[in-house]
């Protein structure tokens, strides 16, 4: 189980840095260009569930999967309404929404939400069989 939990943290880690959102004529953001705090955030959840995977704890992990989710929900909505605030100056609403049509999430996402369900899927609760327990 510490495997697949290490596979869901590689995953949550290296999707920081994959493209994330594209912006035209920008290009693709990952999560430091989205936000600084939100990516030192992503990092310091990581760095504590690692220490949760190497002293065993299934709780530590699980807890920190379940807030880098929330992290993750919580900047995909920061994503959209910051989208829709940078084109206030617009007159009309449906040109607004039109316009924050154009900023597009990319694959990133996947990887990220697939590390942290990785990581609390497979901490789940683990029985020891004493037979073979030496």
């Amino acid at each position: 189980m510490k495997n697949i939990q290490l596979l869901g943290l590689i995953l949550v880690v290296a999707g920081s840095f994959l493209p994330l959102v594209h912006v035209p004529i920008i290009g693709n953001w990952n999560y430091w260009k989205l936000d600084h705090y939100l990516a030192i955030a992503c990092w310091i959840f990581s760095a504590c569930a690692v220490f949760g995977i190497v002293n065993n704890n299934a709780k530590m992990v699980r807890l920190f999967g379940f807030l880098l989710i929330a992290l993750f929900g919580f900047t995909l909505v920061a994503v959209k309404m910051q989208s829709l605030e940078y084109f206030s100056f617009l007159p009309f609403k449906s040109w607004r929404e039109a316009f924050a049509g154009v900023v597009k999430l990319k694959w990133g996402w996947i990887i990220e939400f697939l590390g942290a369900f990785l990581m609390i899927f497979s901490s789940g609760n683990r029985k020891v069989n004493k037979r073979t327990q030496i």
